[in-house]
């Protein structure tokens, strides 16, 4: 055997390139922050969720808050909330919402960032200050512009969805957890309209 067919012969393929790694670790980091929030994932533990070297996760982001303020980029688009919101009937805004929110948290893709962001809110600063921007500017501000609600009226909504998905997917309190989304709907869609709409 050569040396260059020796050479061939290792490894089961082409490593991964930079940018295969950076999503790989970003993903890790994703999965960290949902489960441990931002104060209980270590870079190293990152680093050995995503099987690289920790030296690889400062090279890219430099530090834990920029690997978390990557990973929370996009926890979810407003387009893909607000026209289903703006196509509601007025008197259908609350059920609109809530059957949203709930098929946006259904999506683990989704959920997994939300619940990272959630968490690491309630024991970091700078996770919460991340949090209120984009529910303040992304969430809020759009959404008064498509329901021409009151900002207190939204903020109502918001709170009781956010309490909604927290007591479901974070707390996985029974029978809030195992409950079916119609069922969710008929309980919680009428405070919500009344909220938007009075």
């Amino acid at each position: 055997m050569t040396q260059a067919a020796g050479r061939r012969g290792r490894g089961p393929g082409r490593r991964p390139g930079p940018t295969e790694t950076r999503e790989k670790i970003l993903a890790a980091a994703r999965d960290l922050f949902a489960e441990k929030g931002y104060d209980g994932a270590s870079l190293r533990a990152i680093a050995r969720a995503a099987g690289v070297d920790p030296a690889l996760v400062h090279h890219f982001f430099g530090s834990k808050e920029g690997v978390f303020i990557e990973a929370m980029r996009f926890p979810v688009d407003p387009s893909f909330i607000l026209p289903r919101i703006m196509a509601s009937p007025h008197d259908k805004l609350g059920e609109t919402m809530v059957r949203t929110f709930l098929d946006v948290w259904g999506d683990d893709d989704r959920r997994a960032p939300m619940l990272a962001m959630l968490r690491s809110a309630m024991t970091n600063e700078r996770a919460a200050a991340l949090l209120r921007e984009f529910v303040t500017v992304a969430l809020f501000g759009k959404a008064k512009e498509a329901t021409q609600a009151p900002p207190l009226g939204i903020q109502a909504a918001a709170g009781q969805m956010i309490g909604l998905m927290i007591l479901r997917y974070v707390l996985r309190i029974e029978p809030m957890a195992s409950a079916t989304e119609d069922e969710l709907i008929e309980l919680v869609a009428p405070a919500v309209q009344r909220y938007l709409t009075g």
